[in-house]
């Protein structure tokens, strides 16, 4: 079965073919950072239109590096929800209007459960079930997975997402964007003993998130300085807030396990992608004996493989998920916990 993914959420277009026997067989991917960088963030009218004029030859790249016909796919999949409504738009139309011509099915996946099942592309994928840290610019959640569409939250963020508080609080040091990696980036040069900044919620009783007094922290420390930043005071704020936002990532991660009996981490999402992150969980598996797994880095951002690949499991597990009803609707706000099948 060879499925057809179509990713435009956001600020990426991703195109991907993904085989149930052979595996990926290509996908390409168009990032808008460059052109929203001057504005220092995602511009949604800009998105949209930069989906329109990227989302055809990226779907010709793809067959043409698959060599594979149009009409050998059996199903199209597109990110139906959560993003931006008219990004979301331009990929559920350009997805529905080629299976419509094709007559082949569609279905909308979800585009939490892309970035979720995303670690199960890797040459050793993990087994179900685990507990999965979604960690990216709109969400940190942490769920229990026992299977495709078998998702139990167990903790989420009350305020900003880890990928949120990068962005803003690299903004404060005057980093542009996007600032995730730039902040990461610059802490590698930082004092740990500089600044101690505030470990939000990482003693609550639950496996809740709060990130936005973090970053009211390094505004704080910011404006506390009476002269310009020099670069290493920025390295050692930049040091202080990576360190608090690992801390507190790799601390509920342990309570969910602990609290799960599960000896598996998946970890997903942008911020997954993290150096810091990464090295303090890496560590924190071989203390605890549990194992992690993560996504390769280029999906650990919004990719159309991620689609396919969420595509072809729904299928799978329930083929009835998908569709000739070319009427497409999107959903930028859909609780990951409405796709559990029963």
């Amino acid at each position: 079965m060879i499925i057809l993914g179509v990713e435009s959420s956001c600020d990426e277009t991703g195109i991907a073919l993904y085989d149930t026997q052979r595996g990926l067989l290509a996908h390409a991917l168009h990032s808008q950072v460059a052109m929203h960088e001057a504005y220092g963030g995602v511009v949604p009218e800009l998105a949209s239109r930069d989906h329109i004029r990227r989302a055809i030859p990226l779907l010709e790249q793809t067959f043409a590096d698959a060599g594979v016909a149009r009409d050998a796919i059996d199903a199209v999949a597109y990110t139906q929800g959560p993003g931006l409504a008219g990004a979301l738009l331009v990929g559920a139309s350009v997805a529905c209007s080629l299976a419509l011509a094709l007559d082949k099915p569609v279905l909308g996946i979800h585009h939490l459960e892309g970035h979720l099942l995303s670690p199960l592309l890797a040459a050793d994928p993990p087994a179900f079930p685990f507990v999965a840290l979604l960690v990216s610019g709109g969400h940190t959640q942490l769920m229990r997975v026992d299977g495709v569409g078998q998702y139990d939250l167990l903790g989420e963020t009350v305020d900003d997402a880890a990928g949120e508080a990068f962005d803003k609080s690299a903004k404060l040091l005057g980093l542009g964007y996007p600032g995730g990696p730039a902040i990461s980036r610059l802490a590698e040069f930082g004092d740990p003993a500089a600044y101690h900044l505030p470990r939000p919620m990482l003693h609550s009783k639950n496996l809740d998130f709060s990130f936005s007094g973090l970053k009211t922290a390094v505004l704080t420390v910011v404006k506390k300085q009476t002269t310009n930043l020099c670069e290493q005071d920025k390295a050692n704020i930049a040091r202080g807030f990576v360190d608090a936002v690992v801390n507190v990532l790799v601390a509920k991660c342990m309570t969910a396990l602990k609290q799960t009996g599960l000896k598996r981490l998946v970890v997903a999402g942008g911020v997954g992608a993290n150096k810091q992150l990464r090295a303090a969980l890496n560590e924190a598996a071989r203390k605890r004996r549990f194992a992690v797994f993560y996504p390769a880095l280029e999906f650990c951002t919004d990719n159309g493989a991620m689609i396919a690949f969420a595509g072809a499991m729904r299928l799978q597990a329930q083929p009835q998920a998908a569709t000739r009803d070319y009427a497409f609707t999107v959903r930028p706000r859909w609780p990951l916990a409405e796709l559990r099948i029963t």
